[in-house]
């Protein structure tokens, strides 16, 4: 009979196996599992700081993920989320990429060409290939509106 893991060490294991792939270069950008509440997330701090200096990797805690057509809304509108990288550029450039996303829905430019690009550079900082994104866009049922009103005022 195969042992329950506790969602707590479960979540600690993808911590662990996604700094590895980080540090070794597989991987720019990584996302912890969506928390349901800050305090849900809190409990992974501890954690992941002794995980990043294990494998000489950073973390940077995220109230408000980058919402775009690569993910379901559901799965990150509103959750709390750890992000794992190696160098401090790819989260400048993540950072970066929250605000063109602002700018656009400020000016009510998010739309066609300039909303999909806008996953799929979240792709690429999360190392996707461009197929692969390409697809999970076109099979996400979950994308916000087309005005994404609710996901662009977020500051």
């Amino acid at each position: 009979m195969a042992r329950k893991i506790d969602e707590y060490s479960y979540r600690c294991g993808v911590i662990d196996a996604f700094n590895e792939i980080v540090a070794a270069g597989v991987k720019r950008l990584a996302l912890s599992h969506p928390c349901a509440s800050a305090k849900e997330r809190e409990e992974l701090l501890q954690f992941s700081e002794e995980i990043c200096k294990k494998y000489g990797t950073s973390y940077y805690v995220e109230d408000e993920l980058l919402t775009s057509d690569l993910f379901a809304v559901s799965e990150s509108f509103g959750k709390y989320l750890i992000l794992y990288y190696r160098d401090r550029e790819i989260l400048e450039k993540y950072r970066e990429l929250k605000e063109r996303k602002r700018d656009l829905c400020r000016r009510g430019e998010y739309c066609g060409e300039a909303r999909r690009q806008i996953a799929l550079d979240f792709a690429w900082l999360l190392s996707y290939e461009k197929e692969a994104a390409l697809g999970m866009i076109e099979k996400n049922q979950g994308q916000e509106d087309e005005r994404g009103e609710r996901r662009c005022t977020v500051s």
